[in-house]
């Protein structure tokens, strides 16, 4: 329960804040982006089956590799303020999921030899 709560809120609330310090004139504006940037979830619906509740999602779904992750880290370098914010909020859902990841790890070792970061599990579980 505590981890679904921590989950969401830093989805849905973190955001709001990452725009207020860094967007601060249109933070409302920014924060709406980073909002919908959570689209990014529908790369979901192409594995199958959809919601597994122990899948990592980081390094498993298309739009959650290292690849996709290089493509967020370089909106931080366009000179719009719209694309930083989205950019902005994809990796900061990529870092929220990489927490839940970790979280579900801590409980489920298994799961982490399996997953798309199992380079992780060695230092995370030890």
């Amino acid at each position: 329960m505590l981890q679904t709560i921590t989950h969401y809120s830093l989805h849905f609330l973190a955001p709001g804040l990452l725009a207020w310090l860094f967007f601060r004139p249109i933070w409302l504006k920014a924060w709406g982006l980073m909002l919908l940037s959570m689209a990014v979830d529908l790369d979901h619906l192409l594995a199958s089956p959809v919601f597994a509740p122990n899948r990592c999602s980081i390094g498993f779904h298309p739009l959650h590799l290292w690849p996709s992750m290089l493509v967020y880290v370089g909106m931080l370098f366009i000179p719009k303020w719209w694309v930083k914010a989205i950019g902005t909020g994809l990796l900061f859902h990529m870092v929220t999921d990489f927490i839940d990841c970790l979280w579900m790890f801590t409980r489920c070792t298994g799961c982490c030899e399996e997953s798309g970061i199992a380079w992780l599990c060695s230092w995370w579980l030890s």
